[in-house]
């Protein structure tokens, strides 16, 4: 449907995207690719369309139905209490008052239907999606209305994130690692399952659709605000979303409508867990040592479970490393206190309850004011990744619906026992 071909980042080398392609097999994985669109400037289509109006810049084959389009609105009330002059939010959830009608209240919704929107119709394997919550919740939607089969691999401590409005197409499956596992864990069972030829990789941060569908938040930004911002402003757990932020503000360059400057990505983390920021802050491309019981432990302290990711594409050609050298940004780090106080004043003044992780976000936006590292005039783009779960739950009542494994595996389980399980759930 859309018209492009891929580029391998670290060679330059195109090919077109024949297949399931996630890699360039010349470079054995060590490079994201890019999508490199026909459409040099960003047409957008009707809103009746969701999120696919801007297909212009998404690597999809189809339209898939029931998507909604992040949406961005000036800041009045928490740039007044931040003496900031042109505060734009990117709100990606439940809002209907401002046309946010993200049912999964995540914007994990814009890399599910543009995951879907690139996977052929007719293909028979099951896709594979490890997650630690939100993902889950926004694959488990898509492909059950548009009945794609799915297998969803997600911690047993993070199942309270999958609840639905109403029961799921039994294409959907999810299996789970066991009470006291992380994010890691999860991935590690899916990437079991893709051993079996009935089932492939999702692909995460190698797979363009994903990066290019949590673009459309920057898409959306810049078409409205009518310039590429100064700052951009989100919490990260592998930083896939801000890779998509930098490759989009690129595209933006090329287009020529919107400016040329490079729009800084402060990116942050929810201490303790917080590796990128150590690689970060200690010059490495490289991610530092960290211990597995280590890295649970803080995975359980902190609120926002979801930014526990211990393999992040940070280090690899085109990730969040070279992301950040080539926008001058930063990493930071936000505690659940300050978290929470974030949370509080958004809600308060922009009037919608938000995820920890986004909370995480505003935090670090308040911070960065407070230490005058943004000034009041900069054009800063402030992603809210997730909102108003709190609204819809309470709208819904009891008529939520919760996803349960079929299968909960241990920690460091037999390959063949998860592989012979999977199978038979398809």
């Amino acid at each position: 449907m859309t018209k492009y071909h891929l580029k391998t980042i670290a060679t330059g080398r195109e090919f077109d995207d024949t297949g399931w392609v996630l890699d360039d097999p010349q470079y054995e994985g060590h490079s994201l690719v890019r999508a490199i669109y026909d459409k040099k400037q960003l047409t957008l289509g009707d809103p009746t369309e969701g999120i696919y109006k801007f297909a212009d810049w998404m690597p999809i084959s189809r339209t898939l139905k029931g998507s909604a389009a992040p949406v961005t609105y000036k800041s009045k009330g928490l740039a007044e209490k931040l003496g900031l002059t042109n505060l734009w939010i990117t709100f990606n959830g439940y809002y209907p008052e401002i046309g946010a009608n993200m049912s999964t209240c995540s914007f994990k919704e814009t890399e599910s239907y543009t995951v879907g929107g690139r996977i052929s119709a007719n293909e028979d394997r099951v896709l594979v999606v490890a997650s630690a919550g939100n993902t889950a919740r926004a694959f488990a939607k898509v492909c059950s209305e548009n009945n794609i089969k799915l297998l969803l691999s997600v911690p047993e401590d993070n199942l309270d994130a999958l609840w639905f409005e109403k029961e799921l197409n039994p294409c959907v499956k999810l299996i789970a690692s066991r009470t006291g596992s992380d994010y890691f864990d999860a991935i590690h069972l899916g990437n079991i399952a893709v051993k079996s030829p009935k089932f492939y990789a999702e692909g995460g941060a190698k797979n363009v659709a994903r990066r290019d569908g949590m673009a459309t938040t920057t898409l959306s930004a810049v078409t409205t605000i009518g310039q590429i911002p100064d700052y951009y402003f989100q919490a990260v757990g592998s930083g896939t979303g801000a890779i998509a932020a930098w490759e989009a503000n690129l595209r933006f360059i090329e287009d020529g409508r919107f400016g040329d400057n490079k729009m800084k990505l402060i990116v942050s983390q929810n201490h303790p867990f917080v590796p990128m920021y150590d690689a970060w802050k200690a010059n490495s491309r490289e991610m530092l040592p960290y211990e597995d019981n280590e890295a649970r432990r803080h995975v359980e302290i902190i609120d926002a479970k979801v930014l526990s990711n211990r393999k992040p594409p940070y280090a690899i050609i085109g990730g969040l490393y070279d992301a950040l050298v080539d926008c001058d940004g930063d990493v930071v780090i936000v505690d659940n206190e300050k978290a929470r106080e974030a949370a509080a004043i958004y809600q308060k003044l922009e009037g919608i309850d938000i995820h920890p992780a986004a909370a995480v976000a505003v935090a670090s936006l308040i911070d960065a004011v407070n230490a005058g590292r943004v000034n009041s005039d900069d054009c800063i783009m402030l992603n809210i990744t997730g909102g108003g779960e709190g609204r819809l739950r309470k709208e819904l009542g009891d008529k939520i619906f919760y996803l349960k494994p079929t299968v909960v595996f241990d920690v460091d389980p037999c390959e063949d026992s998860v592989l012979k399980a999977v199978e038979q759930l398809f």
